[in-house]
């Protein structure tokens, strides 16, 4: 069994796969191949995950290459978690929003990393992986795991209905920080997590059998106080997530509320001083993430190159909280399990939302495929939020990528919370296309003229 990596030079991601497969039994005369662009990237982190393999005495032959049809060729699972340009176009961009008067807070296309610049040229990499896929190894599973994952699976799923694509995130897992606040054994727990990727919520919970929802509201009432003096900012339970929680009945789990999934909803950033007094504060947030991110590429080169350091020190061996491996256990190994995916929702799983629209639900996983199962409806308020705020924008954005029409990335960007008018959208969008770094863009929404 072959698994092809796209973007593999993101060392700690793979360091994280490579353990959670020598962790698998069942998959350890399996064959990786990474590929990335990278070289200098690439080899560190095939070198230092070959190392983790030989340390704690696992077969996989893992293989690397800067050719993705090399890497596809015979792939049964294909991994995709490239990010076009790194992570300078985010920044770029960051600078030129708050110059135009936007602010973190639901911003999810502008103080986002898929704000519209960054999609453009993820959507175009994601469809040429896919075709290379199918062109390739069309029997393959393809698991997009790079952002965008809602928009990006609903734009391939759409186009492309008979390719094998699932979005995977592991924002869900946020379920467990909440769990371990509350002193619960997960092993023992229940749940359901509906809504659409970074827009989910805790609407089912159950734990020994029983309801645990009491469980949230006796923490709330006795020590989320107190919890709350000594938590970080933008905290995934702080004072946000539980006044969301009070306000709608479903509690907001992972990146539906914290700076990685655009810290939604805008009326809690309106201004410093509203953000402060609900412990938010995206921009240092990002800072963290960048000089963390930073380290670790650093951390893997420097590993990767000192043999006296040991791959196991640096990963541990405990199963991480992503579920790309058991996945693809599930599938080859014919054992069934419920994971969280994201696919279209032909199905209705949540209910009230459209069926050409990707939603992340549960679903069973097995040799049969992927079979997503009904959830709980959400509150109705919740729906309409998705509705206005995830689904509408998408729509737009997906519209000016087809057309290449210039005023439809205005209206996208007029649909954003802190948008006063046609000329602030228009004057983002100029500043936008004309970075250097954007000339494709540039060409396609208006034959690079502004």
């Amino acid at each position: 069994m072959k698994i092809g990596v796209i973007g593999a030079g993101s060392g700690i991601f793979s360091l994280n796969l490579i353990k959670d497969l020598c962790l698998t039994p069942n998959l350890r005369e399996a064959v990786i191949c990474f590929m990335d662009i990278d070289a200098q990237r690439l080899d560190a982190a095939h070198d230092l995950c070959a190392r983790y393999a030989r340390e704690v005495g696992m077969p996989l032959r893992i293989e690397k290459t800067q050719d993705r049809q090399v890497c596809l060729q015979g792939a049964d699972f294909v991994i995709c978690t490239a990010l076009v340009g790194g992570y300078a176009p985010w920044r770029d961009g960051w600078q030129l929003g708050k110059k135009w008067g936007f602010r973190w807070g639901g911003s999810l296309h502008i103080m986002h990393d898929e704000a519209f610049w960054i999609n453009f040229y993820q959507f175009r990499m994601m469809e040429s992986v896919l075709l290379d896929v199918l062109r390739i190894c069309p029997e393959a599973w393809l698991l997009m795991v790079s952002n965008p994952v809602l928009a990006g699976v609903t734009y391939l799923q759409r186009k492309y209905p008979q390719a094998k694509l699932v979005g995977l995130c592991h924002g869900y897992s946020g379920i467990y920080n909440l769990a371990k606040q509350l002193g619960l054994d997960p092993a023992k727990m229940s749940y359901q997590i509906p809504g659409v990727n970074h827009f989910v919520w805790l609407n089912r919970f159950y734990y020994e059998g029983k309801d645990a929802f009491p469980l949230i509201d006796a923490w709330i009432r006795e020590k989320s106080e107190a919890y709350f003096q000594n938590c970080k900012f933008s905290d995934g339970i702080g004072p946000k997530a539980v006044d969301l929680y009070k306000r709608y009945g479903v509690f907001p789990i992972g990146d539906t509320g914290n700076p990685g999934g655009g810290a939604w909803g805008w009326f809690y950033h309106t201004d410093g001083q509203v953000e402060k007094q609900w412990n938010e504060d995206p921009d240092t947030w990002f800072q963290d993430y960048f000089i963390s991110s930073n380290a670790n590429v650093a951390r893997v080169k420097q590993a990767a190159y000192d043999p006296g350091v040991k791959a196991m020190d640096l990963a541990g061996r405990e199963t991480s909280h992503e579920q790309i491996v058991s996945l693809i256990e599930s599938i080859y190994c014919d054992i069934e399990r419920v994971l969280i995916v994201n696919v279209l929702n032909t199905r209705l799983s949540v209910p009230g939302l459209p069926q050409d629209f990707a939603v992340e639900v549960p679903a069973v996983v097995s040799a049969r495929g992927i079979q997503p199962v009904a959830t709980e409806p959400l509150p109705k308020p919740i729906l309409a939020y998705i509705c206005r705020d995830r689904i509408a924008p998408i729509e737009m954005e997906l519209e000016a990528l087809r057309t290449g029409r210039k005023d439809l990335l205005v209206d996208l960007v007029m649909m954003d919370p802190f948008c006063t008018g046609r000329a602030q959208a228009e004057g983002l969008v100029d500043d936008i296309l004309r970075l250097p770094c954007h000339g494709e863009m540039r060409t396609w929404f208006g034959g690079g003229q502004l």
